[in-house]
């Protein structure tokens, strides 16, 4: 009785709170979906709340855990920034690969590439109804969770013969359904409006003396709609419909930039002529010539920094034709 009534309340809160940009008071309240067998790791409690099986719903495989639940979310909020068939591989809610192909066969092919170690165990997300010939090419590397807006008769049945593997059907846009990103912090929580503005959708500035050429421009924007699903600092080396070296998660950019030139080498991967997205600006020019000394003509940034001027004369100078978009797309 008291949970339906808290639960009665907050929606009339949130309603008379739609007036101003964040309530005075901040209430959360959703039922219980269902107890998880642990939380992020096995000494950890963990339940999930609200309507999340809704949004994804199971048609086969073991229940979904803690990190399962975390990593569905960051692959299906990546696929989602495409229109063309992409695939998707996600591991620890970092992208490992990602392709666009006018089938998601061709489209998973160019995703695995770009790293063929990381997706063991990872979680697949696409855009596309799932057919049998992109089914089978997946099936060849374990995948902890399959997820796709529809399923083919024929890849259905082919895929539930491992038992262990979660398929999951995405309902609808994820960006629609989270209405707030909120944090436990010590005393209280973090609450932010997701950030749910679609990569590539914003004007671009040239800031060189050359403008990309349409090749590149394609690129960038390819780039750029991932590198904001990378944890920053992030660098995404790209064609114009794939990936081929993603640098994460690093302390200082430059490391990002270097670890994805080491991943692209590592999967024998060419980045002459690639486009290459920071997530945020390049606070020194190395970063850049990380870039250009691993063969990239195109460099995408929001700018911003002190020391732009800097870095604009490296580009110049290697004849690097390079664009601001003015946002920032930290993820932490």
């Amino acid at each position: 009785m008291f949970r339906h009534t808290s639960r009665y309340d907050a929606a009339i809160a949130a309603f008379l709170g739609t007036e101003r940009e964040f309530p005075p008071s901040f209430h959360c309240s959703a039922p219980k979906e269902l107890d998880l067998r642990y939380g992020e790791n096995p000494h950890q409690r963990g339940a999930l709340y609200g309507t999340f099986g809704q949004i994804f719903r199971k048609l086969h495989g073991k229940d979904l855990s803690f990190n399962n639940i975390v990593d569905i979310t960051a692959a299906a909020q990546l696929v989602g920034e495409f229109d063309e068939p992409t695939v998707a591989i996600v591991k620890h809610t970092n992208p490992c690969g990602v392709g666009s192909a006018q089938s998601l066969s061709e489209a998973y092919e160019k995703a695995f590439a770009t790293d063929t170690k990381s997706p063991f165990g990872g979680i697949i997300a696409v855009n596309r109804t799932l057919d049998l010939d992109a089914a089978r090419k997946m099936n060849e590397v374990f995948t902890e969770v399959l997820i796709a807006p529809e399923f083919t008769a024929d890849a259905l049945e082919f895929l539930r013969a491992k038992k262990d593997r979660r398929l999951i059907r995405s309902t609808g846009d994820v960006r629609e359904q989270i209405p707030y990103d909120v944090r436990s912090v010590p005393g209280g929580f973090l609450v932010q409006e997701p950030d749910s503005r679609r990569a590539g959708t914003e004007p671009f500035r040239v800031v060189t003396h050359r403008a990309p050429a349409d090749g590149e421009t394609t690129a960038l924007r390819f780039a750029w709609k991932v590198a904001k699903h990378v944890k920053s600092n992030a660098i995404v080396y790209a064609g114009s419909d794939r990936t081929l070296g993603i640098g994460a998660g690093q302390m200082s950019r430059v490391d990002s930039a270097r670890l994805a030139v080491l991943k692209a080498r590592e999967a024998g991967l060419d980045l002459a002529g690639s486009a290459v997205a920071s997530d945020a600006f390049f606070p020194f020019a190395d970063g850049l010539l990380e870039a250009v000394h691993a063969g990239s003509t195109a460099v995408i940034q929001p700018g911003g920094s002190i020391r732009d001027q800097e870095v604009i004369r490296a580009a110049d100078e290697h004849n690097i034709a390079m664009v601001f978009t003015g946002t920032r797309h930290f993820r932490h």
